[in-house]
């Protein structure tokens, strides 16, 4: 599946098909590709490696994993689609020294809905990189046969699907495994000082906080004659809800996520407005293409999060705070209450925290140190899906009956001719939610 549509501000893992020759040689080098940075030898037994989602993300994590330990060899592949796995498989075959680390035999290439579990069978670590839809089922068939996890944002698309992550993130934790999750700006420096010195009252009380994720139109892949109506949403999947989980979770999740960061904590309620004013037609889903959401956390403090993708319109991106005593960003550092600067992200050439997650996974994997980001992961996962049904319902939505609601957007089963569980009308077209009319509890 493509990342695509995000400016220079938006760095993603879609850059890694069009530079991967030019950055492999630095990334290897500051991740300590020979293992010297992180005390492990090439002595060491090989990790063995599995890639279930093939996507551009897929092939992304597949490279920063390589990359994070010279022992990690990639073994197995799934997806879905079997042109996706052939075209991550070429990508990665072109990268360098990392293509002596794609060792995937024809009979570990997997393809069909079933596929992410043979390739878990293969495997020491899976890095779950498939619509969120899947990541409750995937996740969880992962820790049942104990094997350490990446896992891509966000971790569901409904909050049954959430419940069941936590569940499976105890799990994780009473077998020991490693679990890591795609949210990068954790592993940032200069986020994490950035946080805390805001913790440590560099602003003061925090007021209120912004975040925006405002960029053009996501890709629309085209209908072909003869498919399924699954496999038309599937290959579209950013253009319905129950696979994308709508883009607060598929685009704003990374600035919210450091919000919930600063204040320790998450929202507990909240309501917004949003539509489709650049959206119709039979092959743009059922999605809203802007939303605002205002959420409140227990202390009053509030949060506006603005979201677009819409093609022609500014584009701006980050999360910002204003506290009793200044104000900080990321990319304006943080000021003090007569606009003086005082302090700027001195990090800005470090390495890419993509690269730096896998790092501190793999780490943790060859020293046995506790690491599990399943429970933050789920819950900032939670929030935008929280913002989404307060737009999509056009109500105030509390955490505790979203956080229980046990309505699912998942369909019966998954298969090629199984039916999604949003279907287009005689003309083509999906239904939309309808703020006042939509059932989203």
């Amino acid at each position: 599946m493509n990342e695509d549509s995000k400016p220079a501000l938006f760095p993603s893992r879609r850059t890694f098909v069009k530079e991967s020759a030019a950055i492999v040689g630095g990334i290897l080098t500051a991740s300590g590709f020979a293992g010297k940075a992180h005390g492990w030898s090439l002595n060491n037994d090989p990790i063995k490696v599995a890639l279930i989602g093939c996507g551009s993300r897929g092939a992304g994590a597949a490279l920063n994993a390589l990359s994070a330990n010279a022992n990690a060899v990639l073994v197995a592949m799934a997806d879905v689609f079997q042109d996706k796995l052939d075209e991550t498989y070429a990508t990665l075959m072109k990268v360098g020294r990392i293509k002596d680390f794609v060792k995937v035999p024809q009979n570990q290439k997997f393809v069909g809905f079933d596929a992410y579990e043979k390739a878990i069978a293969c495997a020491d670590v899976v890095l779950l990189v498939t619509p969120p839809a899947f990541r409750p089922s995937h996740f969880a068939a992962a820790v049942k046969a104990g094997k350490h996890v990446f896992m891509e944002k966000p971790l569901a698309s409904d909050a049954p699907g959430i419940r069941q992550v936590l569940e499976t993130g105890k799990e994780a934790t009473r077998k020991n495994l490693k679990v890591l999750v795609g949210l990068q700006n954790r592993y940032d420096p200069g986020y994490q000082e950035m946080v805390k010195k805001i913790q440590q009252g560099a602003i003061g009380r925090i007021i209120s906080a912004t975040d925006y994720y405002l960029i053009g139109p996501v890709t629309n892949v085209p209908r072909v004659t003869g498919q399924t109506e699954m496999e038309f949403q599937m290959r579209n999947w950013r253009y319905f809800n129950w696979l994308w989980a709508g883009s607060p979770a598929g685009l704003q999740i990374h600035n919210t996520d450091i919000v919930n960061w600063v204040k320790g904590g998450y929202p507990i309620r909240a309501q917004g407005m949003g539509g489709r004013s650049s959206l119709k037609g039979p092959d743009h889903g059922d999605i809203f293409d802007h939303f605002y959401i205002e959420y409140e956390y227990a202390d009053g403090t509030k949060l506006n999060s603005q979201i677009r993708h819409i093609s022609g319109t500014w584009n701006k991106g980050g999360a910002t705070f204003q506290g009793a005593t200044g104000s900080a960003s990321l990319q304006a550092g943080i000021k003090n209450s007569k606009g003086e600067q005082i302090w700027r992200n001195p990090n800005k050439d470090s390495e890419n925290a993509y690269q730096i997650e896998h790092n501190v996974l793999f780490a943790a994997i060859r020293n046995n140190t506790p690491l599990n980001d399943t429970e933050w992961g789920a819950k900032s996962t939670m929030t935008t899906i929280l913002g989404r049904m307060a737009v999509h319902s056009g109500k105030l939505v509390e955490w505790d009956e979203a956080f229980h609601s046990d309505l699912t957007l998942m369909p019966d089963r998954f298969a090629w001719d199984a039916e999604p569980p949003v279907k287009p009308d005689k003309d083509g077209n999906y239904p939309v939610p309808i703020p006042g009319l939509s059932k989203v509890l």
